[in-house]
């Protein structure tokens, strides 16, 4: 049991560390294009969702971070699919095809880069179609962007006051140090990865939510942060509910990256279905948080409770929604 200043001190660990405050920088290039999550294409949530014909296109892109390439590269390349794959899935879509940008000095620097992305891809069943290549780079950089599509969305910009907010993380992995990142799919079967990216879209098309998030860089409280902003809402998360690998640290966990990690926020009445979905493919899942009216990130212990982040002192990605994309999409 975490005691009042265990929580609060916890709570300042989370809102310094380097995972969430890296997303204010989607703040300074968000006013710098003159972008929020109140234009025609919303800007904050997963995936860029332009309205096709009776679904959406899906457009995202990632960026790896140049000591991650370069201490790991054969497993950054496998994450230029992998985590794109997990934003289009996050928005109910699935994913169509992928390109990417490369620098290196050389091809042999490419090579293991490469190789992780082409094992991913075709683990996961989604063809690498073409890109950028700079093989006469001081240094390797990666980036990869995807194109997918949805049927119905879930959103970022969804999550309604009286909600549950659930978690559901693959926990049959281990921690791939020295970064946090949670890798639980390398030596997965790939039969059992495809068919995992269905969980998401089906909720979807089922109407059992309207709001998800891929957890990325800052873990599950980060993320949980990105949706409270979107949606303009008040989120606590119960740390003592969150599922949670056995002899993992809990700060360290809160701030993990998982390979297949989403938050959903949903109706009670449809909280049971959609933690069963989950857990009939071995995905741990549960209710970990409430969404509310107001605006800020806080996390309960028992009676102990703690603030992460007060979007009324300051924002964090600086995406500011207007009406709800459910809405704004069918007008």
């Amino acid at each position: 049991m975490l005691t009042d200043a265990a929580l609060t001190s916890l709570a300042e660990t989370l809102r310094q560390s380097r995972g969430i405050v890296a997303k204010a920088d989607i703040a300074a290039v968000a006013a710098a294009l003159d972008l929020s999550g109140g234009d025609v294409i919303p800007v904050g949530d997963d995936c860029a969702a332009i309205p096709d014909g009776d679904g959406y296109t899906l457009f995202a892109i990632e960026g790896f971070m140049n000591e991650f390439v370069a201490a790991d590269p054969w497993f950054a390349g496998w994450c230029g699919a992998m985590v794109n794959i997990s934003d289009v899935v996050a928005m109910g879509g699935r994913p169509t095809a992928i390109v990417n940008a490369i620098w290196s000095n050389g091809a042999d620097e490419a090579a293991p880069i490469l190789e992780g992305l082409k094992a991913a891809a075709k683990t996961f069943g989604v063809p690498v179609i073409g890109g950028h290549t700079n093989l006469r780079s001081n240094q390797s950089q990666f980036a990869v962007a995807i194109l997918g599509r949805a049927k119905r969305l879930l959103t970022s910009f969804d999550a309604r006051p009286g909600d549950k907010l659930i978690a559901a993380t693959d926990l049959r992995g281990r921690y791939r140090d020295p970064f946090a990142n949670w890798e639980a799919a390398t030596d997965a079967p790939a039969e059992r990865l495809r068919g995992d990216l269905e969980i998401l879209p089906s909720i979807a098309e089922a109407g059992l939510a309207l709001a998800a998030k891929d957890i990325s860089q800052g873990g599950i409280v980060g993320t949980a942060a990105m949706l409270a902003e979107c949606s303009q809402v008040a989120i606590t998360l119960d740390v003592e509910a969150v599922p949670i690998p056995a002899g993992a640290p809990l700060e360290r966990w809160l701030l993990t990256f998982p390979s297949f990690g989403y938050l959903l926020s949903a109706k009670p009445e449809d909280v049971d279905e959609i933690l069963s979905r989950f857990q009939r493919r071995g995905i741990a899942a549960a209710a970990i948080g409430d969404v509310s009216v107001g605006a800020r990130v806080d996390i309960r212990a028992d009676s102990a409770r703690a603030t992460v982040w007060d979007f009324a002192e300051q924002a964090l990605i600086g995406c500011a929604p207007g009406e709800s994309h459910q809405q704004r999409s069918v007008a």
